[in-house]
């Protein structure tokens, strides 16, 4: 069965491997003809945890999605100077002087009924809660305004290192609007011009200083602390309902009272004899309630609730139709590499139609995580709330499991003599050997004598489920190809 591996101090500087197993491992890779740095290189990109998290603040049209693209070094945020414009995808990887960490955008939505103040306010809250530090954004030409002395409120509550870029500098002659915004008491003013690139370089070196090798999140609670849970989905799904029920009392508020400010709390609930903490961000607290850019809103939300939790609850309306939105936040869970159980809503609503569809929907529409735990369940009734401690359990112990590296290639040997490569351009790429560089979740490394097609990828992550489980996972699959140095055709 599953090696698992519950201890943070498995992971050190060669990823998850021991020191004689790395050393055995090294000697396997120099008998390919891999280099040595190669491989170490490959396995310490490879076995990174959670990446530390930066949040992009400021108020509308100082230029924060033009930053955000120039930080990525691609054309990915949306750049409208017209309100309402929303985006599926609100956080994006990036790499700064070999340093990677995500950033979270907030320049997606402008205005709501209750002013353009308090729309900054809230993005800023979201953002700000998800983050290990902060870019706080001003438009040096304006100067800053009432809404961004809000902003800097924000800022000195939260206590999250901040770098204060000066945007829209030029030239020379702009450093010395720059330089007033010293008045604002958040430290030097970096002038930048995100459009040209201008300053960016030294703004990101800063940023760097700022962040931490590693995300406060590391996961690292003593034995026996509460796992951290994030229940999510869209809005109106039943997220609250569902806690409060899972809680047995009103913990939660659920009104449509629009502007409330919001004070993060993580709600301690004890299920099935154990305590966890549930990632509470106003994804679950209905609070602010928009009549435009919504669905801008619970995508922040969502993100700021996935990056701070170990489990991803997806919860999603049995009684509809799989929407895109739906989708989307399943994605983003996945792609944040946290463990994922999906519990259905309004179970007890369903007759034997709408059961035999929805089993067809989530063959077709949720097929990308077939391997993640579903539990049926209704916040109305209670029914079935037994079955998500036992469904949120096998996800974590999959997101923690661990292979040896001699029972790892065991498998890849057999698999790889049983269903080879196919062959394309007369040649049969194949795999060599492979190494897991990490848990939470697991990430393996596989050396090559070829180009891995996607397919062949999907077939072998298919074969290490079966073989290993990891039910409730992600797995992060990295494949390294050997450079041709001579080797004897």
């Amino acid at each position: 069965m599953n090696d698992h591996i519950p201890s943070e101090g498995s992971e050190h500087e060669h990823g998850a491997l021991g020191d004689a197993e790395f050393a055995e491992f090294m000697e396997l890779a120099a008998e390919e003809g891999f280099d040595v740095e190669d491989v170490e290189g490959a396995i310490e990109a490879a076995g990174h945890g959670p990446l530390p998290v930066l949040a992009v603040v400021g108020r509308p049209n100082v230029g924060k999605s033009t930053l955000v693209n120039r930080i990525i070094g691609r054309r990915e945020a949306v750049v409208e100077d017209k309100p309402g414009v929303t985006r599926d995808r609100v956080t994006y990887e990036a790499e700064w002087a070999g340093r990677r960490f995500k950033v979270v955008d907030t320049g997606g939505w402008e205005q709501d009924v209750l002013g353009i103040d308090a729309s900054v306010a809230a993005q800023a809250e979201y953002a700000i809660d998800a983050a290990d530090a902060v870019v706080f954004v001003v438009d040096a030409k304006v100067g800053a305004t009432d809404t961004d002395e809000a902003v800097v409120r924000l800022l000195r509550k939260a206590g999250k290192p901040v770098v204060l870029c000066a945007n829209k500098v030029d030239g020379p002659s702009g450093e010395a609007d720059a330089s007033y915004l010293w008045n604002l008491g958040l430290g030097e003013p970096h002038p930048v011009s995100a459009l040209h690139g201008r300053g960016t370089g030294d703004m990101l070196d800063a940023v760097l200083e700022a962040l931490p090798e590693a995300p406060e999140q590391t996961f690292t609670a003593a034995v026996g602390g509460p796992r951290r849970i994030a229940l999510i989905g869209r809005p109106n799904v039943g997220k609250s309902s569902l806690l409060n029920k899972v809680a047995g009392e009103e913990r939660v508020v659920v009104n449509e009272l629009a502007g409330t400010t919001r004070d993060p709390v993580d709600e301690l609930i004890e299920l099935g004899g154990v305590t966890w903490k549930f990632i509470d961000t106003a994804g679950i607290r209905k609070r602010v309630h928009l009549q435009q850019g919504a669905d801008y809103y619970a995508s922040l939300r969502t993100a700021a609730a996935v990056e701070k939790a170990e489990v991803a609850v997806i919860l999603l309306d049995a009684s509809e139709s799989i929407s895109v939105q739906d989708q989307r936040i399943v994605t983003m869970a996945v792609e944040a590499g946290r463990a994922v159980v999906l519990a259905f809503n309004k179970w007890d609503t369903l007759d034997e139609e709408r059961r035999y569809y929805l089993e067809r929907e989530i063959e077709t529409e949720l097929g990308q995580v077939a391997w993640a735990p579903r539990v049926n369940v209704s916040a109305r009734t209670g029914r079935h709330m037994e079955k998500l401690v036992p469904a949120i359990e096998t996800a974590l112990a999959g997101w923690e499991t661990r292979v040896p590296t001699g029972r790892l290639n065991a498998f890849l040997g057999e698999l790889v003599a049983a269903h080879p490569h196919p062959i394309r351009g007369g040649k049969q790429p194949r795999i060599l050997f492979g190494t897991q560089a990490g848990t939470k979740p697991p990430r393996f490394v596989l050396f090559a004598s070829g180009f891995i097609e996607a397919g062949y990828r999907r077939f072998v992550e298919r074969r290490l489920r079966e073989e290993f489980g990891f039910e409730g996972t992600p797995l992060h699959i990295s494949v390294r190809v050997r450079e041709k140095r001579g080797k004897k055709k």
